[in-house]
């Protein structure tokens, strides 16, 4: 760095911060620049921010939110096929909506028996 250079660094060095905001302004009416257009050099860049990841889910539940007092013998038949419980335990399931029909089944699965039960008039959420 030359002479000439260091002692303008210096006479920077000790400009209030006022004065130094005034010297930008001139240089930047004087030359035709903006100051604040940063064309390379130090570009300060933002650190990388956590991206949460949100994983698919794999595994659903069926579960029997309402049951229509007319269409209860229908869906207690689907509910026997769907899950091989005997007429004691359907009718009990049934009667308890909201219940979970089926647990950690895959979506297909899960959409099949939800199809199923609401084609015999029963109310379904997959969860």
């Amino acid at each position: 760095m030359s002479e000439r250079i260091s002692q303008i660094i210096e006479q920077l060095k000790q400009l209030t911060l006022l004065e130094a905001s005034e010297l930008v302004t001139e240089i930047e009416q004087t030359f035709g620049v903006d100051a604040s257009a940063s064309f390379g050099g130090n570009v300060m860049m933002a650190a990388p921010q956590a991206v949460e990841v949100v994983e698919e889910q794999t595994e659903f539940s069926v579960v029997l939110e309402n049951v229509p007092a007319d269409k209860k013998i229908a869906i207690l038949k689907v509910v026997r096929a769907i899950t091989g419980l005997g007429l004691k335990e359907a009718k009990e399931l049934v009667e308890s909506a909201p219940k979970s029909v089926q647990d950690g089944v895959s979506k297909e699965v899960g959409e099949a028996t939800k199809k199923q039960l609401e084609e015999v008039g029963a109310k379904i959420t997959l969860k």
